[in-house]
């Protein structure tokens, strides 16, 4: 019996590299493609340090693929950071200010949360500690005690 089914197409990413630092550059206010760049890099290997399970998989399939290289090509860390460790750790990481880092955090991940979706970054968010959705852009919503 010869089947007809087909290989599931494979999402392609809503932009290419090139589009997604044009995107934080325009959104950060970068002087130049490279100081975005150094932002998009910076905080995509970040991110692969905390991200896992399916929603790592799935997040990468939404990312262009150099950037994707980028966030896969890091192991996740075992112990998972809250959302101000995180920005604290990449400006250790880049020898920056805090204010700077947080900046740059805050304008890849806004267009990180684009590619993903609502559906995915809501996934994403509950597999992380508290204090990243602000970095991408949403409320922080917090049950009553």
């Amino acid at each position: 019996m010869i089947s007809d089914q087909r290989a599931p197409l494979q999402q392609l990413p809503a932009m290419t590299y090139e589009q997604m630092v044009e995107k934080v550059r325009y959104e950060g206010a970068y002087p130049t493609r490279e100081r975005a760049e150094e932002a998009v890099r910076l905080v995509l290997a970040g991110l692969g340090r905390q991200v896992t399970g399916d929603e790592r998989v799935d997040l990468a399939a939404r990312l262009p693929l150099e950037a994707a290289r980028v966030f896969t090509g890091q192991i996740p860390d075992t112990e998972p950071l809250t959302g101000w460790a995180f920005v604290k750790d990449l400006a250790t990481r880049a020898r920056a200010p805090l204010a700077t880092t947080r900046w740059d955090t805050g304008s890849v991940l806004t267009t990180v949360a684009t590619l993903a979706g609502p559906d995915l970054l809501t996934r994403v968010l509950a597999g992380l500690p508290g204090g990243y959705a602000l970095l991408f852009g949403r409320a922080e919503l917090t049950r009553a005690a």
